[in-house]
């Protein structure tokens, strides 16, 4: 449970982050009582490749780093950065992860919003529901376009050394 201080703080984190036209502090207040405040350390596994997401994650602060491959021999394919969210795409399509969340940096503070509690908010307060929708769509495409330039990079470099 997220002191009365503490979600004070992290409403204020979360109006910059994840900013919105028409909500007031007090919906960033009231989403926060549906979430519950998690610290990873570095290198920590947050989900796991093959597992249907029960949760949306974001990113207070750190970094998460998208991995794919075994344990013993990952490759980094993207990072979730602070004031982003993850995990929403296993969460709504409920289909296995193809990539494993992975604490990148000493210590990452996330917000999660489980399955359950997202049902709720629906219900309760359809207004911060249809803005974190918003934000969904938003993070997925930040996260599509940050792959779609590294693709294009990959690309060129690949295109310019088959020249020679």
């Amino acid at each position: 449970m997220i002191s009365p201080e503490e979600r004070s703080q992290l409403a204020k984190i979360l109006r910059e982050q994840w900013p919105s036209e028409t909500m007031k502090a007090s919906e960033y207040e009231t989403f926060l009582e549906y979430c519950e405040l998690i610290e990873v350390k570095q290198g920590e596994i947050i989900a796991d490749i093959g597992e249907v997401g029960e949760a949306l994650y974001f990113v207070v602060e750190g970094e998460v780093s998208l991995v794919t491959g075994s344990p013993a021999s990952e490759v980094e394919v993207g990072r979730i950065h602070a004031g982003e969210l993850m995990g929403e795409m296993s969460f709504f399509d409920r289909k296995p992860r193809q990539v494993r969340l992975k604490a990148a940096t000493p210590r990452d503070r996330l917000l999660k919003l489980s399955r359950p509690m997202y049902k709720r908010l629906r219900i309760e307060h359809p207004y911060i529901a249809v803005n974190l929708l918003e934000y969904a769509i938003i993070s997925l495409d930040h996260l599509f376009r940050r792959a779609s330039e590294d693709v294009t990079i990959l690309s060129h470099y690949l295109y310019a050394g088959s020249k020679f």
